[in-house]
């Protein structure tokens, strides 16, 4: 099966960048261990949290913040422990593109929040409920139903996964094309694009890439484009999106498609 029809989406591959600068695999952990407060907050205003940044340095030091939704502050410790694990994975040398990684991430993302956690839909209690994704005045984008056992997520999962291994040498591309597959095939009754963007930055730092987080600047201009994805199916905007939130944006080379 072709790499894009396996997936689900297609993207120019021309937008991938040339050259990104590698580290030892202690120094990406070490940035992304420093960076974990804005790490987390980051990705939870990208969900509407309404924590500020001084709030989820104080959850971070162990103290617990007054005023704020229990559920709110559970996100917050959700991936603030999500975080953690990743950077054990990295740090152990055992992170792997597999559904054991993804599946036990979501349990640590969604944990309390999601219908069900931890496995994908289907494959525990619920199988009548098929989630989707608003759009706004766009509609909304549904993904492939869910049924009893989940054995057609199961096989989309495996396939895309297949794909990405076989056709994607490069772990940039390898990883945000899974960050996207995730997001599209709604592999979870909620969390999908945390949980993809973990295993995405679980990619890059296994091959030396420093993290991505989008920063809670760039929100607005995140779900606009993640809208367009939806709609079009084509991840060349949102490749390109994420190229220019890597830390060392300035310093990526993308090739001219003219050369």
């Amino acid at each position: 099966m072709k790499l894009f029809e396996a997936l689900g989406f297609r993207w120019d591959r021309a937008v991938i960048p040339s050259h990104m600068a590698t580290h030892s695999i202690e120094r990406v952990c070490f940035r992304f261990h420093k960076m974990l407060p804005e790490f987390v907050w980051d990705a939870g205003v990208l969900e509407g949290n309404p924590f500020t940044f001084p709030e989820v340095k104080t959850l971070l030091d162990g103290i617990t913040v007054g005023g704020r939704k229990i559920s709110d502050q559970e996100q917050i410790l959700n991936l603030v422990e999500s975080s953690k694990y990743l950077l054990k994975l990295v740090r152990g040398g055992q992170f792997s593109l597999d559904k054991a990684t993804f599946t036990h991430l979501h349990s640590l993302v969604a944990r309390n929040e999601a219908l069900e956690w931890g496995h994908f839909r289907g494959e525990g209690d619920e199988w009548n409920y098929t989630p989707d994704v608003g759009l706004g005045e766009h509609g909304r984008h549904t993904p492939l139903p869910t049924i009893k056992g989940g054995a057609n997520l199961d096989d989309a999962f495996r396939l895309g996964v297949d794909a990405l291994n076989l056709d994607v040498p490069d772990p940039f591309e390898r990883g945000a094309a899974f960050f996207l597959f995730g997001a599209l095939q709604q592999f979870f009754f909620d969390g999908n694009k945390r949980t993809s963007r973990f295993m995405m930055n679980g990619v890059l730092m296994s091959h030396g890439i420093d993290a991505i987080s989008i920063s809670a600047a760039k929100a607005q201009a995140f779900n606009e484009k993640m809208i367009r994805f939806y709609l079009h199916r084509d991840g060349s905007e949102m490749m390109q999106f994420l190229v220019d939130c890597h830390p060392e944006a300035g310093q990526i080379r993308v090739p001219n498609p003219q050369s």
